[in-house]
């Protein structure tokens, strides 16, 4: 069994988790790429022998239970798990739909508790798990109940089980981003997004690989557990918010 890491890193065809992948394969370790389109086997195929791309739908226990099997049927283990993948549906209250609602729930919260439940058995001393939040998990941005609520409560879960598994050696932190600019991104307007950047108190948008590095250095801290660590530009010390 190679001594190489191993790290699962979901929402991974694209932005942030593509971002993180490609650090991880400059480091000399090792990636699979969890997404649900097609397009996460081309992206690990150009990454190289160091990934492998699955096809899996995280909100799906099933289908996140196989993955991980295959996982540890190809390389063994299981050393670090980036909860990236996210959704995101808008409305105000009165527009947003309980299916809106309960997608985007299902994909950022559960989700994640479903890739943990399925991995933990292969996470050992000095594993660990970095969740990735929003700022609008802190602070209300109107339009953003679902996102906000879904990601709030990757927080609270975040803290628990950062609890639980101390024990085990096994750390668990929460990277929140701020504004940066990927294909979730896109469904905004010109005008929400140039709203947003300018309660940004370092007045622009964040960088993918801004945020990864952060992931990647958390991920790798031995004695920080149960942490919130913001990359957002100052958008959390900031009293101002889009109307």
């Amino acid at each position: 069994m190679s001594e190489k890491k191993v790290w699962l890193v979901t929402g991974a065809s694209r932005g942030i988790g593509l971002e993180v992948a490609r650090r991880v394969i400059a480091a000399g370790e090792r990636v699979i790429l969890l997404a649900r389109g097609e397009a996460v086997l081309v992206v690990a195929q150009d990454l190289g022998e160091n990934a492998l791309g699955l096809q899996a739908d995280v909100s799906d226990s099933a289908s996140v239970e196989s993955a991980v099997d295959k996982i540890l049927g190809h390389w063994g283990r299981i050393d670090f798990i980036v909860n990236n993948a996210g959704l995101h549906r808008g409305g105000r209250v009165g527009m947003l739909t309980l299916e809106d609602w309960q997608a985007v729930l299902n994909t950022n919260l559960t989700g994640a508790l479903n890739v943990i439940s399925a991995a933990r058995e292969s996470l050992s001393e000095g594993s660990s798990i970095v969740n990735v939040g929003a700022v609008v998990g802190f602070r209300g941005f109107p339009g953003d109940a679902a996102y906000a609520a879904s990601k709030a409560g990757l927080a609270g879960l975040t803290r628990a089980l950062a609890i639980e598994l101390a024990g085990k050696g096994i750390c668990v932190n929460l990277v929140i981003p701020g504004l940066v600019l990927t294909e979730m991104t896109d469904a905004l307007s010109d005008k929400a997004l140039e709203s947003m950047r300018k309660i940004i108190p370092m007045g622009r948008y964040g960088e993918a690989q801004e945020v990864a590095e952060v992931i990647e250095w958390v991920a790798r801290s031995r004695y920080m557990t149960g942490a919130f660590v913001p990359v957002d530009g100052g958008l959390m010390s900031s009293f101002g918010v889009p109307q």
